[in-house]
């Protein structure tokens, strides 16, 4: 049966994932966001719903000293007698363990697990459980480690053993090790999760070793990939579905005209078959948009995502550690208050709430009312990459005046592109978002949309943003330099898919 990649569209990196029975649970990366390690759950491997974050509670890790692209790294998910374990990694604090009798009704507290390294992972196998990182030995050399845990309290119940070193590849990260059949197979990734990403993959007879390396190494990398569709692939983690077919989750982007991706690394989906008891990821070992794959149902397309704003949807993201009270839902509206923590703040919270980016060719929508009192009150829609790198398209106060403006910050450049002097009255606000470009339309009270200006997508991508591992997310904000009563009321927030 035909599907098409990626599985989970927008920012959704590093994917873990775990069969239980004929249930597939999927987790991924979420760095400085709050909620933390988005949870998915799927029947049959393409149609996935989110049905919670992993971390609920922004005491339980330090979000308020997540830096960009910081916070939660590379979650793992795995289940042993009645129980799902998630493990990942806080940056600045280190590696944690949490877990649940049920996803959906909440996780434990995060335990400390005594090891350094990043990208954590669980095997479990006759009662014991065994964890392994990318922590370098005494020598400094890249490796991957493992140890006997207690999964309760994150001690460690051995000697940490440097058991592979990988290819050569350089950037070891991201071990998962499995059983299968008479050996142990180790998959990681090398080449750094940017271009030169592969997931390679090693064996032994024995779990400490030695292990030896798959000489076709990588067994997935569309590093040498001319068709410009997928890059980046890598980061993998292997199931085996309920029917006894193999697949590998993996992460990639897909680039625009010019190499960029801009709504970040998203969750792609492909094909095991062993051979000479070796892993192999599809027919050339290359990530595809389009695959045919033994699925058992139809891929369904989401055309739409509609808020409900009598409550507050899985889906939302706040930055770093939340101001509870700067959200409010309303007799079925939200209200945001704004803060004088801006959306360029590198510390503290802003009044922001947001989702992953929609799809590529997409339309975002919504509809404030917003009556400013000072200089600097702004509230309305934002496209936002880091605090260095957003575009904001909002109802803004300057001079003693309201207008209707679009800003560019690109670092430490800022860019108005469009300042247009507007009346009293709800404001609509409509981004359509393409490959290229963002356009940006609106209207106040019962007027037509207006245009009021274009900006390019290049500039909110990864790839110009420096250190940056995440997504281009879409959503609401409200700030100020000094706060007052002022008060930003929205009555709907709709994503929706552009027919072209």
């Amino acid at each position: 049966m035909n599907y098409t990649n990626p599985i989970l569209k927008g920012f959704n990196p590093d994917p873990s994932i775990v069969r239980v029975g004929k249930d597939y649970y999927l987790v991924t990366s979420s760095f400085e966001y709050f909620p933390g390690i988005p949870i998915y759950h799927s029947t049959d491997l393409v149609n996935w719903k989110q049905i919670g974050n992993c971390i609920e509670n922004p005491n339980d890790l330090p979000f308020d000293k997540a830096k960009a692209s910081g916070g939660i790294w590379a979650p793992t998910i795995r289940y042993n007698d009645g129980r799902f374990y998630v493990t990942a990694t806080f940056d600045g604090y280190g590696n944690f363990i949490i877990s649940s009798e049920d996803p959906q009704m909440g996780w434990t507290k995060p335990v400390k697990a005594q090891i350094g390294g990043i990208d954590p992972s669980i095997f479990f196998e006759k009662g014991r459980a065994y964890y392994t990182t990318n922590a370098r030995g005494a020598d400094g050399k890249e490796a991957i480690t493992l140890v006997r845990i207690d999964v309760v309290t994150g001690e460690l119940l051995g000697e940490v053993r440097q058991i592979w070193n990988g290819t050569g590849g350089g950037f070891l990260e991201a071990p998962h090790i499995y059983r299968v059949g008479r050996w142990y197979y180790l998959i990681a990734a090398e080449g750094g999760t940017n271009f030169g990403h592969m997931v390679t993959v090693a064996r032994s007879r024995e779990i400490w070793g030695p292990y030896e390396a798959y000489e076709d190494n990588p067994i997935l990398s569309n590093r040498n990939d001319t068709t410009k569709r997928i890059a980046c692939a890598g980061h993998g983690d292997l199931v085996e579905d309920a029917n006894g077919n193999w697949w590998m989750v993996h992460l990639g982007t897909r680039p625009t005209n010019n190499w960029l991706s801009h709504i970040g690394r998203e969750t792609f989906l492909m094909p095991v078959i062993w051979a000479d008891e070796w892993p192999m990821v599809g027919h050339n070992s290359k990530a595809q948009l389009s695959y045919e794959g033994p699925l058992w149902e139809e891929q369904r397309t989401i055309d739409k995502w509609k808020a409900d704003f009598t409550h507050f949807e899985h889906e939302w993201l706040r930055l770093r550690r939340p101001v509870k009270e700067n959200y409010i839902l309303r007799d079925g509206r939200l209200v945001l208050k704004p803060t004088s923590t801006k959306l360029s703040s590198e510390t503290g919270s802003p009044t922001f709430m947001a989702m992953r980016h929609f799809d590529m060719e997409c339309k975002v929508m919504t509809k404030v009312r917003f009556d400013t009192f000072k200089d600097n009150d702004e509230a309305g829609m934002v496209l936002y990459l880091s605090d260095k790198f957003y575009y904001s398209f909002c109802k803004k106060r300057k001079d003693g005046k309201d207008y209707i403006m679009v800003q560019k910050h690109a670092d430490d450049f800022k860019q108005l592109v469009c300042k247009r002097e507007i009346g009293a009255g709800a404001v609509k606000l409509v981004i359509e978002a393409s490959k290229d470009e963002y356009r940006f339309y609106y209207s106040v009270g019962e007027e037509e949309l207006r245009y009021a200006g274009s900006a390019a997508t290049r500039f909110l991508s990864c790839e110009l943003a420096g250190k940056c591992f995440t997504g281009t997310l879409m959503g609401l904000y409200a700030q100020c330099d000094e706060q007052t009563k002022a008060e930003a009321m929205f009555y709907g927030f709709i994503m929706e898919r552009r027919q072209i």
